[in-house]
């Protein structure tokens, strides 16, 4: 299984990335897929899901500011973060999820400048 992860960069305030997550080695459109962030020095949390029927929820501190969504054809998840502020500097990972089965990928570094 590898989730990888691209789309990273450093974006001054008010911009915009996009994230993708390829998967191989699973059934994509059966798994819930997540974004994580983890800032420097603090705990990974939950960014951003979509579940397999494209059912989406997002943390308090982005709603309205990011997009989570998926392409089962391509086996890809998205995160389309607008109206980035430093504090969204984090290296955001990728993770599946299908009852006990999850996967986490390699992180992507978000840097916001001020």
């Amino acid at each position: 299984v590898q989730l990888q992860a691209s789309g990273g960069g450093l974006v001054q305030a008010g911009g915009s990335l996009r994230l993708s997550c390829a998967a191989s080695g699973i059934t994509f459109s059966v798994y819930a897929m997540s974004w994580y962030g983890q800032a420097p020095g603090k705990q990974r949390e939950l960014v951003a899901r979509i579940s397999s029927d494209g059912t989406t929820n997002y943390a308090d501190s982005v709603k309205g500011r990011f997009t989570i969504s998926r392409d089962n054809a391509k086996n890809t998840v998205y995160l389309q973060m607008n109206s980035l502020k430093p504090e969204d500097t984090a290296v955001y990972y990728c993770h599946a999820i299908l009852g006990v089965s999850f996967h986490w990928g390699q992180g992507t570094l978000v840097t916001v400048s001020s």
